[in-house]
């Protein structure tokens, strides 16, 4: 079978040094990516400052939402791919991320894969440099209980079949936050549904073992850090739409103290 095309979907917020770095680890994948669909959410300065990606088909959306379900959708939106890959623009792939999941999507039955994270605390110095402070892993398979107590699976590990994406509307952009965890759950509905009938194509999800994304974390500017009203109010809309239990605002390194195995490397 012949490997599936990727378009990759970046979302930025007035972040230029760290998109810099996101863009260089697109144009370095071994398996490049049919195009680069970026939401710029913020107030367009950062597209002006990029250094030149010649290798890269680049379209940039100026969506300004301050909203990344929106956001996302507008990037998604017009895509060419077979495949949908999520790349946030303060994350870091490392070169052989694209093809790890695409080897995964070489097979039809597959809908959804995911590869390992390493969830890193990290320091921004004002040259620009960035800093480890800590990490830890998250390496997980499909757990549904699990899932439905911790949102596990970082976007940017993500490679998602575009016809999937658009069979459920993309993300719910009611959803100012958790907007991924409601993705997943749906996606979930979707997939089982889909095995249910007996259906043989895209019924399926698959971990791709390995880390291969940076899921990167600061002290400000995390939106997962962010404990308001309207956070707190997405997480219970989140429960009642999936029969959930209560659930509390968690990070991604809060969540891979729970659900993360193995080493960081």
């Amino acid at each position: 079978m012949a490997t599936p095309t990727v378009s990759v979907i970046v979302v930025t917020r007035d972040r230029p040094r760290l998109l810099a770095d996101a863009l260089a680890d697109v144009a370095a994948q071994t398996a490049p990516p049919l195009e680069l669909r970026l939401a710029d959410d913020g107030g367009g300065a950062s597209l002006d400052d990029l250094p030149p990606l010649p290798l890269l088909e680049i379209s940039a959306v100026a969506t300004r939402f301050g909203h990344p379900g929106l956001a996302r959708n507008a990037a998604a939106a017009g895509a060419r791919g077979d495949v949908l890959a999520f790349l946030d623009d303060d994350d870091r792939w490392r070169p052989g991320h694209l093809a790890a999941l695409l080897g995964a999507f070489i097979d039809d039955a597959v809908g959804f894969a995911w590869t390992d994270a390493r969830v890193v605390r990290e320091r921004v110095e004002d040259d620009g440099r960035r800093v480890d402070l800590d990490a830890r892993v998250i390496a997980r398979d499909w757990e549904p209980a699990l899932m439905r107590t911790d949102d596990y699976l970082p976007p940017s590990t993500w490679g998602v079949r575009r016809e999937l994406f658009e069979a459920l509307g993309g993300f719910d952009e009611a959803f100012s936050a958790s907007e991924d965890w409601d993705f997943l759950l749906r996606l979930d509905a979707l997939l089982r549904e889909r095995a249910t009938a007996g259906r043989t194509r895209a019924s399926d999800r698959r971990r791709v073992p390995g880390v291969t994304v940076d899921v990167r974390l600061r002290e400000s500017g995390n939106a997962s850090a962010v404990r308001d009203e309207s956070r707190l109010e997405c997480l219970r809309r989140l429960a009642h739409r999936h029969g959930l239990a209560p659930l509390e605002p968690k990070t991604f390194w809060e969540v891979a103290a729970i659900a993360g195995t193995g080493a960081a490397r």
